[in-house]
């Protein structure tokens, strides 16, 4: 039986690459046009795993999510980092002077904004999904607009790509994770990286002791988060990912932490997508 992956967004996005990627073409993608809607499908037993973007290198950390797999108890099973490419897709046969309109997402159109600079001649047109976009365009037949999305969504809708790599800024990567509501089953082995939420009392040092913790335990830390506690006015949970060689070191860290902060909860325990 094929994995039933929920992603926010369409088929041919890049939720549905990182999809492809961890399972391989043979998926049964359940399309949500919102994490919550995602969270829902998981919740409701429609997908048994998600496929949630967490941070990126320009917009930051999508904090609204740490809330959502925190508050909805699901489990962290893996990660990827995948660089964002944006691409210029139409009809096949159409120009770039054809073009009279672009549809996309409004963060592809804000990347992408220098170059339409030098097409005056193109209305930009906010949309909901890029991918969603790319779909539109091929099922409709609709001539004179091009949508900004991923190379796989020109692959999967039969689009021709009028310019590769439209972004202004070429370093852009976002990172993914892997999520499902039961107990993660990876192998010690497998695991090299770690996802951990904590409160702590509000007095000096509480926060620099568990770094202590986490550096004499050999843990690496590569993300810190903070997010007020909503029914708490200035207090704040730590959302924390940890690198690690030991597994044993990692345990005693935990094992520490647990009885040092006021509240503690392993988000997941994976593999370092990090090559």
């Amino acid at each position: 039986m094929n994995k039933s992956i929920a992603i926010q967004g369409a088929e041919g996005s890049n939720h549905h690459k990182v999809a492809r990627d961890f399972y391989g073409a043979s998926i049964q993608l359940i399309e949500c046009m919102s994490f919550d809607g995602l969270v829902a499908s998981l919740l409701e037993g429609t997908a048994v795993l998600g496929v949630m973007a967490i941070e990126n290198t320009i917009a930051g950390s999508i904090i609204p999510n740490y809330a959502l797999i925190d508050k909805n108890n699901l489990h962290i099973i893996g990660e990827e980092y995948l660089n964002i490419h944006h691409h210029l897709m139409a009809l096949q046969g159409q120009k770039i002077m054809d073009i009279k309109e672009v549809w996309s997402h409004p963060m592809a159109l804000l990347q992408c904004k220098e170059f339409f600079k030098k097409y005056p001649h193109i209305k930009l047109v906010e949309d909901v999904d890029t991918a969603e976009v790319a779909k539109r365009i091929s099922k409709e037949n609709l001539s004179g607009i091009a949508a900004i999305a991923p190379k796989i969504a020109a692959e999967i809708f039969k689009l021709s790509i009028l310019e590769d790599e439209i972004q202004t800024i070429k370093d852009n990567a976002t990172r993914f994770v892997i999520v499902q509501t039961s107990e993660p089953t990876n192998g010690i082995d497998q695991i090299n990286k770690a996802s951990l939420k904590f409160q702590l009392d509000h007095k000096r040092g509480s926060l620099a002791a568990i770094l202590n913790v986490l550096s004499d335990c050999k843990m690496s830390l590569t993300k810190i988060q903070s997010l007020p506690v909503i029914e708490t006015p200035w207090k704040y949970s730590f959302f924390v990912d940890v690198t690690f060689e030991s597994y044993q070191e990692y345990k005693k860290a935990e094992t520490i932490i647990a009885i040092m902060a006021e509240e503690f909860k392993v988000l997941g325990t994976y593999k370092n997508g990090r090559k």
